[in-house]
Protein backbone atom coordinates (compact mmCIF):
# COMPACT_ATOMS: atom_id res chain seq x y z
CA UNK A 1 0.00 0.00 0.00
CA UNK A 2 1.26 3.44 -0.96
CA UNK A 3 -0.40 6.59 0.40
CA UNK A 4 0.47 10.03 -1.02
CA UNK A 5 -0.62 13.24 0.70
CA UNK A 6 -2.12 15.64 -1.84
CA UNK A 7 -3.42 18.25 0.58
CA UNK A 8 -2.56 19.10 4.18
CA UNK A 9 -1.85 22.15 6.33
CA UNK A 10 1.91 21.76 6.06
CA UNK A 11 3.45 22.53 2.69
CA UNK A 12 6.77 21.03 1.62
CA UNK A 13 9.13 22.08 -1.15
CA UNK A 14 7.25 22.96 -4.33
CA UNK A 15 3.90 21.88 -2.90
CA UNK A 16 1.33 24.30 -1.53
CA UNK A 17 -0.73 23.53 1.57
CA UNK A 18 -4.16 24.47 2.92
CA UNK A 19 -6.44 23.80 5.87
CA UNK A 20 -7.75 20.54 4.48
CA UNK A 21 -6.79 16.97 3.75
CA UNK A 22 -6.68 14.74 0.68
CA UNK A 23 -4.80 11.46 0.33
CA UNK A 24 -4.22 9.30 -2.77
CA UNK A 25 -3.82 5.60 -1.98
CA UNK A 26 -2.64 2.75 -4.21
CA UNK A 27 -3.61 -0.73 -3.07
CA UNK A 28 -3.62 -4.05 -4.95
CA UNK A 29 -3.74 -2.40 -8.36
CA UNK A 30 -6.54 0.03 -7.49
CA UNK A 31 -6.41 3.76 -6.79
CA UNK A 32 -8.34 5.40 -3.96
CA UNK A 33 -8.90 9.05 -3.09
CA UNK A 34 -9.72 9.98 0.49
CA UNK A 35 -11.27 13.46 0.57
CA UNK A 36 -10.75 16.37 -1.83
CA UNK A 37 -9.51 19.03 0.59
CA UNK A 38 -10.85 22.58 0.62
CA UNK A 39 -9.98 23.55 -2.97
CA UNK A 40 -8.66 22.18 -6.25
CA UNK A 41 -5.18 22.15 -4.71
CA UNK A 42 -5.39 18.36 -4.49
CA UNK A 43 -5.45 18.23 -8.30
CA UNK A 44 -2.50 20.59 -8.69
CA UNK A 45 -0.40 18.59 -6.27
CA UNK A 46 -1.47 15.29 -7.82
CA UNK A 47 -0.25 16.54 -11.19
CA UNK A 48 3.11 17.54 -9.69
CA UNK A 49 3.39 14.04 -8.21
CA UNK A 50 2.50 12.37 -11.50
CA UNK A 51 -0.81 11.01 -10.23
CA UNK A 52 -3.97 11.31 -12.31
CA UNK A 53 -7.30 12.02 -10.67
CA UNK A 54 -8.88 10.42 -13.74
CA UNK A 55 -7.22 7.15 -12.70
CA UNK A 56 -8.96 7.02 -9.31
CA UNK A 57 -11.13 3.91 -9.05
CA UNK A 58 -12.86 4.71 -5.75
CA UNK A 59 -13.31 7.95 -3.82
CA UNK A 60 -14.24 8.22 -0.15
CA UNK A 61 -15.44 11.10 1.98
CA UNK A 62 -14.26 10.81 5.57
CA UNK A 63 -16.95 13.14 6.94
CA UNK A 64 -19.24 15.97 5.88
CA UNK A 65 -17.08 19.04 6.57
CA UNK A 66 -16.01 21.66 4.04
CA UNK A 67 -12.24 21.22 4.42
CA UNK A 68 -12.58 17.64 3.16
CA UNK A 69 -15.35 18.05 0.61
CA UNK A 70 -15.29 21.52 -0.96
CA UNK A 71 -13.71 20.26 -4.16
CA UNK A 72 -15.93 17.24 -4.71
CA UNK A 73 -17.35 18.88 -7.85
CA UNK A 74 -13.83 19.24 -9.21
CA UNK A 75 -13.32 15.52 -8.72
CA UNK A 76 -16.59 14.64 -10.45
CA UNK A 77 -15.75 16.89 -13.40
CA UNK A 78 -12.34 15.24 -13.83
CA UNK A 79 -13.30 11.66 -13.12
CA UNK A 80 -16.46 10.31 -14.78
CA UNK A 81 -16.53 6.78 -13.39
CA UNK A 82 -15.37 6.36 -9.79
CA UNK A 83 -18.10 5.97 -7.17
CA UNK A 84 -17.83 8.37 -4.24
CA UNK A 85 -18.64 6.67 -0.93
CA UNK A 86 -20.39 8.71 1.74
CA UNK A 87 -21.80 7.57 5.03
CA UNK A 88 -25.60 7.53 4.89
CA UNK A 89 -25.63 10.15 7.66
CA UNK A 90 -24.06 12.72 5.34
CA UNK A 91 -26.27 15.73 4.71
CA UNK A 92 -25.71 19.41 4.06
CA UNK A 93 -26.37 20.29 7.68
CA UNK A 94 -23.15 20.60 9.71
CA UNK A 95 -22.48 23.72 11.78
CA UNK A 96 -20.18 25.01 14.49
CA UNK A 97 -21.22 27.57 17.04
CA UNK A 98 -19.22 30.70 17.81
CA UNK A 99 -20.76 32.65 20.65
CA UNK A 100 -24.43 32.88 19.62
CA UNK A 101 -24.00 32.28 15.89
CA UNK A 102 -24.07 28.99 14.01
CA UNK A 103 -21.52 28.87 11.18
CA UNK A 104 -22.02 26.46 8.29
CA UNK A 105 -19.04 24.07 8.00
CA UNK A 106 -20.62 21.36 5.87
CA UNK A 107 -20.69 19.96 2.37
CA UNK A 108 -20.88 22.22 -0.68
CA UNK A 109 -24.49 23.26 -1.08
CA UNK A 110 -26.43 21.15 -3.61
CA UNK A 111 -23.52 18.70 -4.14
CA UNK A 112 -25.71 15.78 -3.05
CA UNK A 113 -28.36 16.56 -5.64
CA UNK A 114 -26.14 17.87 -8.44
CA UNK A 115 -24.08 14.66 -8.46
CA UNK A 116 -26.53 12.20 -6.92
CA UNK A 117 -25.76 9.62 -9.61
CA UNK A 118 -22.09 9.52 -8.58
CA UNK A 119 -22.62 9.14 -4.84
CA UNK A 120 -22.92 5.79 -3.07
CA UNK A 121 -24.31 5.94 0.46
CA UNK A 122 -23.11 3.18 2.78
CA UNK A 123 -24.45 1.80 6.03
CA UNK A 124 -22.81 -0.37 8.70
CA UNK A 125 -19.52 -2.07 7.75
CA UNK A 126 -18.89 -1.93 4.00
CA UNK A 127 -16.30 -3.75 1.89
CA UNK A 128 -15.23 -1.73 -1.15
CA UNK A 129 -12.95 -4.47 -2.49
CA UNK A 130 -11.31 -7.37 -0.64
CA UNK A 131 -9.05 -5.90 2.03
CA UNK A 132 -10.57 -2.39 1.97
CA UNK A 133 -13.37 -1.43 4.34
CA UNK A 134 -15.47 1.50 5.50
CA UNK A 135 -16.23 1.35 9.21
CA UNK A 136 -18.75 3.65 10.91
CA UNK A 137 -18.75 4.84 14.48
CA UNK A 138 -20.04 2.23 16.89
CA UNK A 139 -19.36 4.11 20.11
CA UNK A 140 -22.49 5.33 21.92
CA UNK A 141 -23.17 8.91 23.03
CA UNK A 142 -20.78 10.64 20.64
CA UNK A 143 -23.15 13.59 20.79
CA UNK A 144 -21.33 14.43 24.03
CA UNK A 145 -18.24 15.11 21.92
CA UNK A 146 -20.37 17.24 19.60
CA UNK A 147 -21.56 19.21 22.62
CA UNK A 148 -18.02 19.73 23.89
CA UNK A 149 -16.79 20.77 20.45
CA UNK A 150 -19.82 23.03 19.90
CA UNK A 151 -20.62 21.20 16.69
CA UNK A 152 -24.21 20.85 15.53
CA UNK A 153 -26.44 19.44 12.84
CA UNK A 154 -29.63 21.08 11.64
CA UNK A 155 -32.37 18.44 11.69
CA UNK A 156 -36.08 19.14 11.19
CA UNK A 157 -35.61 22.83 11.99
CA UNK A 158 -33.83 22.03 15.25
CA UNK A 159 -30.22 22.30 16.39
CA UNK A 160 -28.88 18.96 17.66
CA UNK A 161 -25.41 18.07 18.86
CA UNK A 162 -23.40 16.30 16.17
CA UNK A 163 -22.89 12.60 16.90
CA UNK A 164 -20.63 12.26 13.82
CA UNK A 165 -22.79 9.65 12.15
CA UNK A 166 -21.42 11.13 8.91
CA UNK A 167 -17.82 10.14 9.82
CA UNK A 168 -16.21 6.87 8.75
CA UNK A 169 -12.85 5.13 8.89
CA UNK A 170 -11.19 3.76 5.77
CA UNK A 171 -9.35 0.56 6.70
CA UNK A 172 -6.80 -1.40 4.66
CA UNK A 173 -5.57 -4.90 5.38
CA UNK A 174 -1.79 -5.03 4.95
CA UNK A 175 0.92 -7.60 5.66
CA UNK A 176 1.75 -5.73 8.87
CA UNK A 177 -1.85 -5.51 10.01
CA UNK A 178 -4.81 -3.19 9.64
CA UNK A 179 -4.15 0.46 8.80
CA UNK A 180 -6.81 3.03 9.67
CA UNK A 181 -7.31 6.28 7.78
CA UNK A 182 -9.57 8.75 9.58
CA UNK A 183 -9.16 12.33 8.46
CA UNK A 184 -10.23 14.16 11.64
CA UNK A 185 -11.13 11.53 14.25
CA UNK A 186 -13.97 13.68 15.58
CA UNK A 187 -15.34 10.61 17.33
CA UNK A 188 -12.11 10.22 19.32
CA UNK A 189 -8.83 8.52 18.40
CA UNK A 190 -9.18 5.87 21.09
CA UNK A 191 -12.80 5.17 20.15
CA UNK A 192 -11.89 4.75 16.49
CA UNK A 193 -9.04 2.33 17.20
CA UNK A 194 -11.34 0.34 19.48
CA UNK A 195 -14.14 0.31 16.88
CA UNK A 196 -11.85 -1.13 14.22
CA UNK A 197 -10.23 -3.61 16.59
CA UNK A 198 -13.65 -4.86 17.70
CA UNK A 199 -14.79 -5.16 14.07
CA UNK A 200 -11.77 -7.34 13.21
CA UNK A 201 -11.09 -9.20 16.49
CA UNK A 202 -8.69 -11.71 14.96
CA UNK A 203 -6.46 -9.07 13.36
CA UNK A 204 -3.88 -6.61 14.61
CA UNK A 205 -4.36 -2.86 14.18
CA UNK A 206 -0.92 -1.79 13.02
CA UNK A 207 -1.31 1.90 12.23
CA UNK A 208 -3.50 4.98 12.14
CA UNK A 209 -3.15 7.88 9.69
CA UNK A 210 -4.98 11.22 9.64
CA UNK A 211 -5.95 14.20 11.74
CA UNK A 212 -6.62 13.75 15.45
CA UNK A 213 -8.49 17.02 16.16
CA UNK A 214 -6.23 17.89 19.10
CA UNK A 215 -5.46 21.50 18.17
CA UNK A 216 -7.98 22.70 20.77
CA UNK A 217 -7.33 20.07 23.47
CA UNK A 218 -5.58 20.32 26.82
CA UNK A 219 -2.28 18.60 27.57
CA UNK A 220 -4.19 16.13 29.75
CA UNK A 221 -6.47 15.19 26.87
CA UNK A 222 -3.47 14.75 24.57
CA UNK A 223 -1.81 12.53 27.17
CA UNK A 224 -4.97 10.39 27.24
CA UNK A 225 -4.71 9.87 23.48
CA UNK A 226 -1.08 8.80 23.88
CA UNK A 227 -2.10 6.19 26.45
CA UNK A 228 -4.86 4.93 24.16
CA UNK A 229 -2.44 4.51 21.26
CA UNK A 230 0.08 2.68 23.43
CA UNK A 231 -2.54 0.46 25.08
CA UNK A 232 -3.87 -0.55 21.66
CA UNK A 233 -0.43 -1.74 20.54
CA UNK A 234 -0.32 0.64 17.57
CA UNK A 235 3.11 0.63 15.90
CA UNK A 236 2.73 3.34 13.25
CA UNK A 237 1.15 6.79 13.55
CA UNK A 238 1.11 9.55 10.94
CA UNK A 239 -0.86 12.64 11.82
CA UNK A 240 -1.39 16.25 10.80
CA UNK A 241 -4.17 18.58 9.66
CA UNK A 242 -6.33 19.22 12.76
CA UNK A 243 -3.88 17.64 15.20
CA UNK A 244 -2.04 20.93 15.65
CA UNK A 245 1.60 21.78 16.23
CA UNK A 246 1.50 21.85 20.03
CA UNK A 247 -0.24 18.50 20.24
CA UNK A 248 2.16 16.97 17.73
CA UNK A 249 5.16 18.00 19.83
CA UNK A 250 3.69 16.24 22.86
CA UNK A 251 2.81 13.16 20.79
CA UNK A 252 6.32 13.06 19.32
CA UNK A 253 8.02 13.39 22.69
CA UNK A 254 6.06 10.39 23.98
CA UNK A 255 5.72 8.17 20.91
CA UNK A 256 9.16 8.79 19.41
CA UNK A 257 10.03 7.15 16.11
CA UNK A 258 6.63 5.50 15.70
CA UNK A 259 4.95 8.84 14.91
CA UNK A 260 5.39 10.97 11.79
CA UNK A 261 4.18 14.41 10.70
CA UNK A 262 1.86 14.57 7.70
CA UNK A 263 2.82 17.06 5.00
CA UNK A 264 1.94 17.70 1.38
CA UNK A 265 3.83 15.38 -0.96
CA UNK A 266 4.60 12.83 1.73
CA UNK A 267 4.63 9.22 0.56
CA UNK A 268 3.82 6.43 3.02
CA UNK A 269 4.56 2.85 2.06
CA UNK A 270 3.23 0.11 4.31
Amino acid sequence: MLAIVLSDNIADGDFQGEWGLSIYIEYNGKNFLLDTGASNLFVQNANKLGKSIKAVDYAILSHAHYDHSDSMATFFNLNNHAPFFLRKGCKENCYSKKRIFHKYIGLPKHILTDFHDRITYVEEDYEIIPGVYLIPHKTPNLKLIGKRERMYRREHHQWIYDNFSHEQSLVFRTEKGLVIFNSCCHGGVGNIIHEVAKTFPAERVYGIIGGFHLFNKSDEEIDAVIRQIKDAGIKYVCTGHCTGGHAYKILKSNLGDMIHQLNVGMQIEL
